[in-house]
């Protein structure tokens, strides 16, 4: 039965680097692999010997620095018959430049696995956040923003480039058939795109880079893609219109509400009043949608209907100076 070994209290200082362990016999591991996604996560893959007995088992171990002591894996992957064959880590950090990684066999002769990696060098760079596209169809040009991707060990915004792609999409409906896409690489958060035309429907994407720093020079993974144009557009015209047509509303209610004041509720001149021939006087109100006027009229109830009249009358030229305005 495989014996399982221990973790190593020695690792070859003059052979840390990318190796195999040279080609004494052909038992150690093959295509070790390893990818840092999601900021912290690390899977490490490999391939088994093909020369190693069928019963060997391998085992991984690794540092971040020359000072610390190796860790062994504590989530493997296995394959049919049981073998390790990768393993997953949590909670890594990109501190240093370089990490060591060993991977030993079990069984006598069966040669070690050693590797001294970059940990940014395969770091697969999450998506940029946020991305927002604001457009106006005055200026034919969309403002595209975004923030970086997240990383474990880059604080500054400017160690990322940028692909842009903005792709046309085909609308059956508006016989839009013709589909196009347009790729650029740019430096900073944001992008203007002055190709738009608001009757059609665009998608976009973005993928960060490394653009002089220790970050990954292969590029990261895309954002989800963020529609603009078409139906969900407003234009600024429309926007202005909108606006202009709400203060114009307030204005004729306003208006309406003085003309009805100053016509219900004349001047008087105060009079000690008679008890036995005064009619007592009317409460009534007048609502609109946001204000409800309260008035006293000391009238007789033929007047007050005629005031009644003349009140109807005013709101109802209101609202259809309202309606005319919007339409």
């Amino acid at each position: 039965m495989a014996s399982v070994p221990s973790v190593p209290l020695y690792y070859n200082r003059h052979r840390e680097t990318s190796l195999q362990g040279g080609d004494m016999n052909g038992t150690a591991i093959e295509n070790f692999i390893c990818v840092i996604y999601n900021v912290s996560f690390m899977n490490c893959t490999w391939h088994v010997s093909r020369t190693a007995p069928g019963d060997t088992q391998y085992f991984l171990y690794w540092k971040s620095s020359r000072k610390e002591d190796f860790i062994g894996c504590q989530n493997y992957v296995k394959d049919n018959c049981g073998r390790h064959t990768g393993c997953r880590f949590q909670n890594v950090t990109i501190k240093n430049k370089s990490a060591y990684f060993l991977v030993n066999g079990s069984g006598q002769n069966i040669q070690s696995y050693k590797n001294m990696i970059a940990l940014y060098k395969i770091e697969k760079l999450t998506p940029p956040l946020n991305v927002t596209v604001n457009c106006t169809g005055l200026s034919h040009s969309c403002e595209i923003k975004w923030q970086p991707p997240r990383t474990s060990h880059v604080k500054r915004n400017t160690c990322f480039k940028y692909q842009v792609v903005i792709e046309k999409k085909a609308d059956p409906e508006k016989g839009i058939k013709d589909t196009s896409k347009m790729e650029t690489n740019i430096t900073g958060n944001s992008y203007i795109f002055d190709s738009f035309n608001a009757e059609k429907r665009y998608s976009i994407k973005i993928r960060a880079t490394d653009n002089g720093c220790l970050v990954s020079k292969n590029w990261g993974e895309w954002s989800t893609p963020v529609e603009f144009g078409g139906e969900q557009l407003m234009s600024t015209s429309s926007y202005v219109l909108l606006l202009v047509s709400g203060l114009a509303a307030s204005i004729v209610f306003f208006l309406c509400a003085v003309n009805i004041y100053l016509k219900i509720v004349p001047a008087r001149v105060l009079q000690p009043k008679d008890p036995f021939h005064e009619i007592a006087p009317v409460n009534f109100q007048v609502c609109f949608p946001s204000i409800c006027l309260k008035f006293v009229v000391n009238e007789d109830p033929l007047q007050f209907q005629r005031y009644d009249l003349s009140v109807r009358e005013m709101c109802r030229s209101t609202i259809f100076f309202f309606l005319l305005l919007v339409y």
